[in-house]
């Protein structure tokens, strides 16, 4: 297999990364595209109490294990099988188990930071930022955090205006100039989801 093409895709918390990547998902289908989200990526914390666990800013870079995350879509590039990280949000900490994900034609790596470490963005063939309003992010972040994750509305507004918002305006909304396409309004843009998908077919010279 020729080196895959390897796309990252960030934007706010709830700005539709996820829909923008299952859109990609859909078009091309699953037995060629594989995901590394970073989320996934959480630094282990298991020697840390609960307490301070739930005070950990996660929204912050110091949050994550990049080098893991950059050491994977090396290997991902080169061809090889990768054990993903999996992160339970109720405990705030890592599962002692992994994930296997297998080579494929193409790799999306999606996340709030994927643009802000230039080592990332040197690996990446496509670039892409979803630029959605924060009041629809927020909303959406809600009832995310509730319905997924087992937070508290208190404590989903708590953090929201506390540390997601000033981090995201610190370090997420600052990367939209490294993108080569920003999207409005996530997944719902057909137009940007057709050129997306043009341009990597053109890389994969399908």
């Amino acid at each position: 297999m020729d080196r895959p093409v390897i796309i990252g895709i960030t934007g706010g918390s709830g700005s539709g990364k996820s829909t923008i990547a299952k859109e990609i998902f859909n078009r091309f289908g699953g037995e060629c595209i594989a995901t590394l989200e970073m989320d996934s990526y959480y630094k282990d914390q298991s020697h840390l109490s609960f307490e301070d666990r739930q005070k950990t800013n996660y929204d912050h870079p110091d949050a994550f294990d990049t080098e893991l995350l950059i050491e994977h879509i090396k290997m991902f590039a080169e061809g090889k099988a990768v054990e993903k990280p999996i992160y339970d949000f109720e405990i705030h900490n890592r599962k002692s188990e992994t994930e296997p994900v297998l080579p494929r034609e193409i790799l999306i790596v999606e996340g709030i930071l994927v643009l802000e470490d230039e080592r990332i963005r040197d690996l990446l063939d496509i670039k892409i930022y979803v630029d959605t309003d924060a009041d629809v992010r927020f909303i959406r972040r809600v009832v995310r955090d509730i319905n997924e994750r087992g937070r508290t509305l208190e404590s989903v507004i708590e953090q929201y205006l506390g540390v997601v918002r000033p981090m995201h305006m610190q370090f997420t909304e600052t990367t939209k100039r490294y993108a080569d396409i920003i999207i409005p309004e996530g997944g719902h843009n057909k137009v940007a989801i057709d050129v997306i998908t043009a341009n990597i077919k053109q890389i994969l010279k399908l």
